[in-house]
This record gives C-alpha cells, structure tokens and sequence, in this order.
C-alpha cells in the first residue's frame, strides 16, 4: 500500500478522534451549581477510584456520575470551559455540585475565588 494512502488513513482516524472530543451527549446529564477546586493537599492520595489524585491533571469529583465520565464544565461568570474526567467522590459539601482539580480551576480561572458557578454537561 502507497505511504500516502496510509498517511491519509491516519490522518482520518487522527481527526475522527477529534471531532468527538467535546460532543455533549443529548440525553445526558446536565446541572448547574457551586464547583470548587483541590489541589497540593490531596496530591498523590488515592481517589475513590483508586488512582492517585495529580492537581495537575484535569479531573473531579462528583457524588454520582460514573469513574471515567467526561464532563464538560463552564464557569457562569466569564464563560470559561474545560473539559474534567471523574475519578473522583465529592465534593462533601452539599451546597456544591462539582469539585475540580487545581489545572481545572486554573483554566476556569477561579483559583483565586475558591468557588464559582458552573453548568455541568456530560460529553459522549
């Protein structure tokens, strides 16, 4: 088989992968509440789903949604979005919906509030 039509097969699968990123899943789940964020105190202790908390990487905690679910986040005081993987159980206060990692906080820009406003939207 030529080396383009191989570049090409890959160059498709490459951009496959892609466009599914950050699809949000019609009959998924949705919410809107208090995230807050963890960070140096929790790094490197194991999670409820049994791997080691990094703040650095881009994951959360929620009480319900599945280990592995991505869900995409947006903070409702200036837009910003990221998109988190639960690993996590949480956050233990009952006026939160969401606890995020201090990366996510950060691209959230909320570090410096602690909390903010979020929508929750589950992705496919």
């Amino acid at each position: 088989m030529p080396k383009s039509v191989l570049l090409l097969a890959g160059l498709i699968l490459i951009l496959a992968g892609c466009a599914s990123q950050g699809v949000v899943d019609p009959h998924g789940y949705r919410a809107e509440g208090q995230a807050s964020w963890y960070g140096a105190k929790h790094q490197g202790r194991k999670t409820a789903s049994g791997e080691r908390f990094d703040q650095n990487a881009l994951t959360a905690a929620h009480r319900e949604l599945p280990f592995g679910t991505r869900v995409r986040v947006t903070n409702l005081n200036n837009d910003k979005r990221v998109i988190v993987r639960i690993n996590d159980r949480g956050p233990t206060s009952r006026k939160r919906v969401i606890d995020v990692s201090r990366q996510a906080a950060e691209q959230l820009d909320m570090l410096r509030s602690g909390v903010a406003p979020v929508r929750l939207e589950t992705l496919e």
